[in-house]
């Protein structure tokens, strides 16, 4: 193993982001501090903040890396049958990803000290409704981009309500045992119903 002295700067912030991605997937976000990244990488907290400005600069990658892999999920390279069915493989791609990532995913909107949210992160949120709006632009192209853009994140607001319902055992409570079905009923009924 090389010594400390021997990696770079990039080297140290892959190795912290990887600790803390580690963490956060096998303990949940609320285990994530600076002293236990680390003690994982066997760095001081101090080599840490050389390489993100502090704790939140640090938990807004991660978060950031999230992001990158949900859309890169999103990216199907299908051909399908038609737009609606499309829509309807995104919610189940974004369901069975927060499953299969259920404390990466949950990062993702766990608010931090009342951080502004840096212009990067803001772009990886757009990449991704991008791809939605996308379909949503083929089913229906003689809508505006305002148009568009708010029924891709009024989809999505559906979508996501039933996986963090699902996801922490409250769908069941109203009388709902099948994420899938559900959301796949959701994104018909929103389809059908807009104009």
């Amino acid at each position: 193993m090389a010594r400390r002295s021997e990696h770079t700067q990039e080297q140290i912030r892959e190795m912290v982001l990887s600790a803390a991605e580690n963490i956060v997937i096998d303990e949940g976000f609320n285990a994530l501090t600076v002293r236990k990244v680390a003690m994982e990488i066997g760095y001081t907290v101090g080599s840490i903040y050389m390489v993100f400005e502090n704790m939140d600069d640090l938990i807004m990658h991660v978060k950031g890396r999230t992001l990158d892999r949900l859309a890169e999920a999103l990216r199907v390279e299908q051909v399908f049958e038609s737009a609606e069915a499309h829509i309807q493989a995104l919610a189940e791609i974004y369901l069975n990803f927060a499953r299969q990532h259920y404390n990466r995913w949950r990062m993702i909107f766990e608010a931090i000290n009342d951080v502004a949210t840096p212009a990067w992160y803001q772009q990886k949120v757009r990449d991704i409704f991008l791809i939605i709006e996308n379909v949503l632009q083929e089913l229906r192209p003689q809508q505006t981009q305002e148009q568009i853009s708010l029924a891709a994140r009024a989809l999505w607001s559906g979508v996501h309500g039933v996986c963090v319902l699902s996801l922490n055992g409250s769908l069941g409570r109203v009388g709902v045992e099948d994420a899938q079905a559900t959301v796949a009923l959701l994104v018909c009924g929103f389809i059908q119903g807009w104009s």
